[in-house]
């Protein structure tokens, strides 16, 4: 399928602009999943040829994802990732779980990068960090294309974990749904109610009347709703 590669437009703008030296792109993974954490990877490329067939994830095969990541993580200059657990985005909401992923990233760089490419149009970082939010950046950016393969794939390699850790999480699907709502999870929930691993503010919760008492509410149920993607009154 023929697509655009991404460049280093934007890097280069910044560093024109700004005089940043270090620029970082990063990208996120798992924000409207039922289950695991929301994973964020911050990846320095610097200006080198990336990897051929590097764009978003999510227009990879699973095959040629996991082999490019691979490639990747030896090809970026440095990269990281953070976590947020279900726990805290219960906590927290999900814009302050992404953050506080994202942040963790970034600290765990080597060296703390000058500028940050954010995926999207909304930023969830803001000060100190100095942010270009980039709308598809995971396609047109070479680092944060580099930051969502990375991300994709090592949070994909937890779920699928999760799986092996228990038989009692079989019937979830994990290493197919990474956590995801999908018919096999949808069943396991109806079942077996939430894993230790789900989201316990997120709305899927009131389509199930066996398990509703367990639905934690941070915010109204109208906000709860759009933060879990809009899944007030799913239907299963």
């Amino acid at each position: 399928m023929p697509y655009e590669p991404p460049t280093h437009t934007v890097e280069r703008s910044i560093r024109a602009t700004t005089g940043a030296k270090i620029v970082a792109g990063v990208d996120e993974v798992g924000r409207g999943a039922w289950a695991g954490p929301v994973t964020v990877c911050a990846a320095v490329t610097g200006l080198r040829r990336p990897p051929d067939g590097l764009t978003d994830s999510k227009l990879l095969t699973p095959k040629r994802r996991t082999a490019l990541a691979g490639e990747l993580e030896k090809w970026v200059t440095s990269h990281a990732l953070g976590h947020a657990s279900p726990e805290e985005i219960d906590e927290l909401g999900m814009t302050a779980a992404l953050r506080l992923a994202a942040v963790r990233a970034l600290d765990a760089l080597p060296v703390r990068p000058d500028a940050v490419i954010l995926d999207g149009k909304h930023d969830y970082l803001g000060p100190p960090w100095r942010v270009r939010t980039v709308i598809k950046g995971d396609q047109s950016c070479v680092a944060v294309a580099a930051a969502s393969v990375i991300a994709k794939v090592r949070r994909d390699a937890m779920m699928a974990e999760l799986e092996a850790e228990s038989a009692s999480y079989v019937p979830f699907g994990f290493a197919a749904n990474a956590g995801y709502p999908s018919p096999v999870h949808k069943a396991a929930l109806r079942e077996w109610g939430p894993t230790p691993y789900h989201r316990l503010s997120w709305s899927f919760l009131d389509a199930l009347p066996q398990w509703r008492h367990l639905r934690k509410f941070r915010v109204p149920a109208e906000a709860a709703a759009l933060e879990s993607g809009g899944q007030l009154g799913f239907d299963f």
